[in-house]
């Protein structure tokens, strides 16, 4: 193989002569910078263009430039060559850049150089130009390497790659692209080093709402990420929004902060007030009365006078009373802040929604009122949710990721579920069909094999097994099976009771009074009501955590109380893996048996020797689960366990609580799951708790009639 010096010689006789010193000394000096081939294009290939005497298109400077990098490649330690060739010297000579910088003014912190000789007869533009490139490729890794050297936890990146044609390319660049539908055809997504998706296409048509499913740590999480950053390549006139921080906390009201998400409303109100301000003030020119009515005409176009109202009633369903609307953004807890954040996404009407996981940060009065909301929604929305009756209410399209594939399914989540087990039926009685039709063909081939009468049908035969298309069985997911151990023992009710209980933060603001509310090894009691109504803090006073102002709280001697709390990854130490995480919370155990309690869950394998802080939401929430049960608790109390859990973990989670011989209180917004798991419903507001006797479907009932009154859907 040529060095690279003499690949330039070669390729470009007429190369300036301070140009070959300057690509060489970048090749020599950044070799270990170039990750590809399109790194070594970016950096020097606009040079070489310029001087190339035979004016070399695209296609001929990259070849040249492959051939430098499969030579650069030999002598980076690690790397692996494109192409085989004999062990070279990589220069002619070292580059000494400091005996070439004679007739240069030379920044030490780039390989190459900034000014040349005005004799030269190179564009002097486009040398800083390539120079600026190759500096701040430079920065982002020497930034990148301070990251990795001062924080000893570093996790794997997420990256995505798909095929393009030219054709939609020059479309794109066009502008003549004017569809809003979205489509994504043959690309890959990897975190790390595992793969997640697999020449996969997904369509997204305009106007329709998609629910994205899947099992934990598959990476539906991953692919909606890859979508918001547009490392998958969505059409540049298409709007997106993808609801995942909170909004950061300052003085501006929670109203007008969602309203200052329209930013074309926004836009269009500062400039009617400047030109306003400027033709009051008789400063403004002949032409500027004209823009303003034009501005006029656009505001209401956009029918911007209607939107304070239009925010307000977002914030109401969203559960902002009016004082709150008010408020500054800074005094909300983050909880209220992801509201504001759905609040401004929903307001601002994005051509693409995406939605990852919505109802965690809601109570149920919200769910259903987001459910009604979406329903009328105008655009496109892709939403990751474990909520079943969520999606039965809003998806027109089912998207369920599994085997690196993405698979499309017309209809709510109920009806992708028929379907779903349809084509697997289909697609196994399709395979089993084949076998049989493979075997037949088989015994006649061994059959006749050697009778030479048959020769010509065998070969026949051998022809039509090679045609046959390769059907694989069916992959059956595994069922997830989780198991509470039971505590064993039997108490005489109640076994944890307030009596009469008065409690609050601040004396100005009672939050319980005179509560009465008792359970026993029995119960199966869900908690509801809308947030702020002292939900977790009743179940922080079943547990002891705070203790009454007045009343009494009463626990049985040997009650064992197991708690999950809804922050639980804030209690999890996310530096380590889950098998040390359990041995120093409960040491002096074999390290199998910390395997045996997390493999109970669902980690195992390397998920279990892993950092925490690697594994998906739901994977987190099972090593809670794994650390809360590791006691033999014999009374469970359950802060919206259901967070972040696969459809699949949570009905194994409620199918584990029905044969827990135990007792339960849980927080949930999720209607399924209550209605698996409770005997009971408490619902918290007015200082109390009342039962309802009627379950989940009265408690719904009494939300939409609570929603016309108000007039907020």
């Amino acid at each position: 193989m040529a060095t690279c010096a003499e690949i330039l010689r070669s390729e470009f006789p007429e190369i300036d002569g301070q140009v070959f010193d300057y690509v060489t000394g970048v090749l020599h000096s950044g070799s270990a910078d170039f990750e590809s081939v399109d790194d070594l294009v970016e950096a020097v290939g606009e040079l070489l263009q310029e001087v190339s005497a035979d004016s070399k298109d695209d296609a001929g400077i990259r070849a040249v430039c492959q051939r430098m990098y499969n030579t650069l490649r030999l002598y980076v330690p690690g790397a692996e060559p494109q192409s085989q060739g004999n062990s070279q010297v990589l220069l002619d000579a070292p580059i000494q850049l400091s005996k070439i910088t004679e007739n240069y003014e030379y920044d030490t912190k780039l390989p190459g150089l900034l000014k040349r000789e005005q004799s030269s007869t190179v564009n002097a533009k486009k040398l800083e130009k390539a120079e600026a490139r190759l500096k701040a490729k430079q920065e982002k890794r020497s930034e990148k390497d301070t990251l990795k050297s001062s924080n000893p936890l570093v996790l794997e990146e997420a990256s995505a790659s798909q095929a393009g044609s030219r054709k939609e390319s020059r479309l794109e660049s066009s502008g003549k692209n004017k569809s809003y539908d979205v489509r994504i055809e043959n690309f890959d997504v990897s975190f790390g080093d595992r793969v997640l998706l697999t020449g996969a296409d997904v369509n997204l048509a305009w106007g329709r709402r998609y629910g994205l499913v899947g099992r934990n740590g598959l990476g539906k999480t991953t692919l909606l990420k890859m979508l918001a950053t547009r490392s998958l390549r969505v059409p540049a006139h298409i709007s997106l929004l993808h609801v995942e921080q909170e909004v950061a906390g300052d003085d501006t009201p929670a109203l007008q902060s969602v309203l200052e998400s329209d930013t074309v409303r926004e836009d269009l109100l500062c400039q009617e007030q400047e030109l306003s301000a400027r033709i009051a003030s008789g400063r403004a020119e002949g032409s500027e009365a004209a823009q303003l009515v034009e501005i006029y005409a656009k505001l209401e176009e956009i029918e911007a006078d209607k939107a304070p109202a239009r925010a307000s009633v977002i914030l109401a369903g969203l559960g902002f009373t009016p004082q709150m609307q008010q408020q500054p953004t800074r005094e909300f807890s983050g909880g209220w802040r992801m509201r504001l954040a759905l609040a401004r996404a929903l307001f601002a009407r994005p051509d693409l929604l995406l939605l990852d996981e919505p109802t965690n940060m809601l109570d149920i009065r919200a769910i259903l009122w987001l459910e009604n909301y979406l329903q009328t929604w105008p655009s496109t929305i892709l939403v990751v949710s474990h909520d079943r009756n969520f999606l039965n209410a809003i998806a027109t399209d089912i998207i369920h990721l599994h085997s690196q594939r993405l698979d499309g399914y017309r209809g709510d989540f109920e009806t992708f579920m028929k379907s779903k087990q349809e084509r697997l039926l289909s697609q196994q009685r399709e395979y089993e069909a084949q076998q049989q039709y493979r075997q037949h063909i088989q015994v006649f081939i061994d059959r006749f094999r050697y009778n030479a009468n048959r020769a010509s049908q065998v070969q026949s035969k051998l022809k039509m097994l090679e045609k046959l298309p390769e059907l694989k069985p069916v992959d059956k997911e595994s069922e997830v099976v989780l198991r509470f151990p039971d505590g064993f023992e039997k108490f005489s009710p109640p076994v944890l009771q307030l009596d009469e209980v008065d409690f609050y933060y601040d004396p100005k603001h009672l939050i319980f009074s005179h509560l009465s509310v008792s359970a026993d090894l029995e119960s199966r009691i869900c908690v509801v009501g809308e947030n702020g109504t002292g939900k977790s803090t009743m179940l922080k006073l079943l547990m002891g955590d705070l203790a009454p102002v007045q009343g009494i709280r009463h626990a049985h001697r040997n009650l064992k109380i197991g708690y999950f709390s809804q922050h639980h990854v804030e209690q999890l130490d996310l530096n380590i893996s889950a098998v040390e995480l359990l041995a120093r919370k409960f040491p002096g155990r074999p390290e199998e048996e910390y395997r045996h309690q997390l493999g109970r869950y669902g980690i195992s394998g390397e998920l279990a020797t892993r950092p925490v802080a690697s594994l998906s939401g739901g994977q987190k929430s099972r090593v809670a689960f794994a650390q809360m049960t590791m006691p033999c608790p014999n009374f469970y109390i359950l802060d919206e366990p259901t967070n972040h859990l696969d459809m699949e973990t949570i009905e194994a989670l409620g199918r584990a609580l029905n044969s827990f011989r135990g007792g339960v209180i849980l927080v949930s917004h999720d209607e399924r799951f209550i209605q698996l798991v409770c005997k009971e419903l408490w619902v918290c507001g007015g200082g109390g708790v009342i039962r309802v006797d009627g379950g989940f479907d009265q408690y719904r009932a009494l939300l939409q009639e609570q929603f016309r009154r108000e007039g907020v859907l």
